[in-house]
């Protein structure tokens, strides 16, 4: 019933309005696109009707410029083409603006449960003393990342935060104002984006959005949890990846990891200055007016003068002076809104959100070997050292580093970041950058060079305020990662370190390479695991064990329905906080709005708290788990058999739009690691990896083997306990929703014409046949009549989704076919191409 409202109210709120205003859009007349618009509904059509008859896309293109433009010249058809792909790139931006607006409706139909929702139910169950217990010590830490799908500039966020108020209200004449600024503001970078710009475009959302929804998510809170002296202001932590995560990113330097500490913390001055402007105009009692306008002085300095620093302790020390007096003489009028602001503060302190540093290991040895050749330890490789001899370099022997005695920039760069990252701590506070990540971690060396690094840098070991995070994501990384811990856990040195991090250990878990690797089951089956091996490590050894967990937008990545994800864990994971990456187009389509980030920040916290507090425990028990990893080897194996399939390598590169994504001035960071001229797997990037299978539109890393691994299973007779597994176990349950979700965004029609392709047929048929049988038995098992049959508003806005994409997917195609043809177009085609990546990346919310 409530899904049924909920349907009803998202084509009335959604569809409906949708229609109308962009029935609007395509009629407004642009400067040299006369008339496109008013074709875009016929194409759309054309393309829909061709491809379901399994024509090529270069058929049905042909078909629509000779029946409905007259257009015969292939430079004009070009032309006519990057018209099209504006507009639906606009159509898309539209959309996002009409969802957005209906948010706070769909959600009074929604069956999530929201903190008022938990809140109700611990009263009823007379669970407040455990409750109390649990959230005054738990957390999210939402992180957010600045990886190549978002590419929204600011202008355009405003736009529209315009348009989504204005449909709101149904002011037609302003909404038609605002989409004839749409159509004439550039949605595409013109140069590359710096890290420093993709820094400001996120620190843009943490002022605009975050700033005043963590602060009203913990009010609420706060109000409610029946517990007076309630002071977890973690409750809702903020993580910040741009311009602190240099791997594989060359560009990210020390210059540009102090540049964005700075422009986090005046950014934050800003907001703490323009709320006590506001408090100013109703605080207008005499006995105020010095103390607030010398912390109105001192926070209007601190916004533009980076050397000028004020400490969060000193703010509060003059917002609680300032309470003090208003309490006892001005009958504490305005104090909840000077409250707001105090809590705001004891919140983000002066940092705004936490500047992670991360780099992959390999860059550390590097840095590593050059240091103990100048110091005569070694002549090539580390390799010459014993293991002992090696940790005792790094845990003991004293070395004094100058970078400009090193070559290569990157030893230079990585000595010189160690060494600011105290004046990091000094201006924004020890929260503001306290945790170093390692990717690719497989052995106790990823950590311990690190330790070594900071020591070697000027750190004395009783002073490193850092948490050193091992990324544990390939599968050897997995496999070794409880004989890492527990050898670091015995090496005396570092633990004394972990003694004074409060005998908590971070350990952090990358979805995206280990879905790469292993493929999806496997990958995130593998995970669990490690996840539960490691509590107990952790917890056999006194260490309190947080994961942090690197998950993408799509299911590929982590992605889907994370809430899900994170209800559905074992009892015997460690369940202390939940710390998660929110990456690319995500932040502004699941975190956008006020509503959205308080709807899904809620959602992590109800779905960490609840896990042990009411009904039974999630236990998977041994013969679930015999299931799982017969289920999980038998997708792995053909997962791995496509990886080794001598054509795919090449399709990704020559049928997919692999190279073009470091042609689009999307993000700042390569598409591969490294330079090397044959492309292997192992240097591809998740992002681009996940991102071209999303564009062709077969989405092959989300559900890949997972139909051969049921099939065989039913072959034997077994569907039966596959079905049984479904409905009783949450964390499989949700893994294979997320597959759904994944075949439900797929549409083999579009890349047909591929299956007579002479070298790449064959494998286009591997590809279907895995697709038709994946979609097969999922719907048997789940006893789903349609995929996505649960979620019918997903599934809704899914199909709004793709049908506006179509056009620019069908161009794309047949762009790609004309360059394999070597067209005497080439470049302009390679352009299209290129152009097409944007409207798709945000039309999907989570491609990649």
């Amino acid at each position: 019933m409530q899904q049924e409202k909920r349907l009803e109210e998202f084509k009335k709120s959604v569809t409906n309005k949708f229609n109308i205003y962009n029935s609007l859009f395509l009629n407004l007349p642009y400067r040299d696109i006369e008339n496109v618009g008013i074709l875009i509904p016929i194409l759309m059509d054309q393309c829909e009707k061709g491809l379901s008859l399994g024509k090529k896309p270069q058929e049905i293109l042909d078909a629509f410029f000779k029946n409905f433009t007259g257009i015969t010249d292939e430079k004009e058809r070009l032309d006519f083409m990057f018209k099209i792909i504006q507009y639906v790139e606009r159509q898309v931006v539209l959309y996002d603006s009409v969802e957005d607006s209906a948010f706070p409706k769909l959600q009074k139909y929604t069956n999530s449960m929201s903190i008022r929702d938990y809140f109700k139910l611990v009263n009823e169950n007379k669970n407040w003393d455990k409750i109390a217990k649990k959230l005054s010590t738990f957390s999210a830490r939402i992180v957010l990342t600045a990886h190549p799908t978002q590419f929204y500039t600011p202008a355009i966020l405003d736009i529209i935060s315009e348009l989504r108020v204005l449909i709101d209200e149904d002011k037609v004449n302003e909404i038609d104002i605002k989409l004839q600024q749409l159509g004439l503001t550039s949605l595409v970078n013109r140069k590359k984006p710096t890290p420093l710009d993709e820094a400001k475009n996120i620190i843009y959302i943490l002022r605009h959005t975050y700033y005043n929804a963590v602060g009203e998510l913990f009010n609420y809170v706060k109000r409610n949890i029946q517990e007076e002296d309630f002071d977890n202001y973690d409750i809702i932590k903020l993580g910040f990846w741009p311009g602190g995560d240099r791997d594989g990113n060359p560009f990210v330097t020390a210059k540009i990891t102090m540049q964005v500490a700075d422009e986090l913390r005046t950014t934050l001055m800003k907001c703490y200055y323009n709320e006590l402007k506001d408090l100013r105009r109703k605080l207008t009692f005499k006995p105020l007016q010095d103390p607030l306008m010398e912390l109105s002085e001192a926070l209007y300095r601190a916004m533009f003068d980076f050397n000028y620093i004020i400490g969060h302790e000193e703010i509060l020390a003059k917002l609680m002076e300032i309470r003090e007096v208003l309490t006892s003489d001005f009958y504490g009028l305005y104090s909840s809104e000077l409250d707001t602001l105090i809590n705001k503060v004891r919140i983000f302190k002066s940092h705004f959100a936490t500047l992670d540093i991360r780099q992959d290991h390999s860059k550390h040895l590097l840095a590593v070997e050059s240091i103990l050749r100048s110091k005569g330890a070694i002549k090539e490789s580390v390799d010459e050292l014993t293991e002992e001899q090696l940790v005792e370099w790094l845990l003991e022997k004293e070395i004094t580093l100058n970078p400009s005695d090193f070559d290569e920039e990157i030893v230079q760069d990585t000595i010189t970041n160690i060494k600011q990252l105290a004046q990091i701590q000094l201006k924004n506070g020890e929260d503001g950058c306290n945790r170093y990540i390692i990717s690719n971690s497989e052995d106790i060396f990823s950590v311990l060079f690190v330790f070594g690094l900071f020591r070697w840098s000027g750190w004395k070991k009783e002073d490193i305020t850092f948490d050193i995070v091992p990324l544990f994501e390939t599968m050897k990384g997995m496999e070794a990662s409880e004989s890492v811990m527990q050898t670091l856990f015995d090496t005396p040195i570092y633990r004394d370190h972990l003694a004074r991090r409060k005998d908590t250990h971070t350990i952090m878990l990358g979805f995206s390479d280990g879905t790469k690797d292993g493929g999806y089951l496997k990958a995130n089956w593998s995970i669990l695991k490690t996840k539960e091996t490691l509590s107990k490590v952790c917890k056999k050894n006194g260490i309190k064990a947080l994961f942090f967990d690197g998950r993408g937008g799509p299911p590929a990545r982590g992605g889907g329905k994370t809430h899900r994800f994170y209800a559905s864990q074992t009892k015997d994971v460690a369940n202390h906080e939940i710390q998660l990456t929110i990456q690319g187009q995500t932040i502004t389509s699941t975190y956008g709005t006020k509503e959205q980030f308080i709807h899904n920040a809620e959602q992590l916290l109800t779905a960490g708290l609840s896990n042990n507090l009411f009904g039974k425990e999630h236990v998977i028990s041994s013969d679930q788990r015999k299931l799982i990893e017969e289920l999980s080897e038998l997708s792995f194996n053909k997962y791995d058999a496509l990886k080794q399939h001598e054509k795919f390598i090449p399709y990704l590169e020559n049928r997919s739009t692999l190279k073009y994504y470091t042609k689009a001035n999307i993000g700042s960071r390569p598409g591969k690691r490294g330079n090397k001229k044959q492309l292997e797997l192992s240097d591809l990037r998740a992002i681009s990896f996940v991102g071209s299978w999303s564009q062709l539109k077969q989405n092959v890393p989300g559900y890949f083997g997972m139909g051969t691994a049921i099939q065989t299973l039913k072959e034997e007779g077994r569907l039966k306990e596959v079905k049984k597994l479904y409905r009783e176990v949450p964390f499989f349950r949700a893994l294979m929703h997320n597959s759904m979700m994944s075949l439900a965004k797929t549409n083999f029609d579009l890349t047909s014409y591929m299956k007579e392709d002479a070298e790449f047929g064959e494998f286009w048929q591997v590809l279907f046949d895995e697709y038709e049988l994946s979609k097969k038995v999922l719907l048997e098992i789940s006893g789903y009549s349609i995929l996505m049959e649960d979620e019918a508003v997903s599934r809704e806005s899914v199909m709004i989704r793709e049908q506006i994409v179509l056009p620019l997917l069908v161009i794309q195609q047949n762009a790609l076919f004309h360059i394999s043809k070597n067209s005497e177009f080439r470049e302009l085609y390679e352009k299209i191409v290129t152009r097409s990546l944007y409207g798709n990346i945000n039309a999907s919310r989570n491609s990649a």
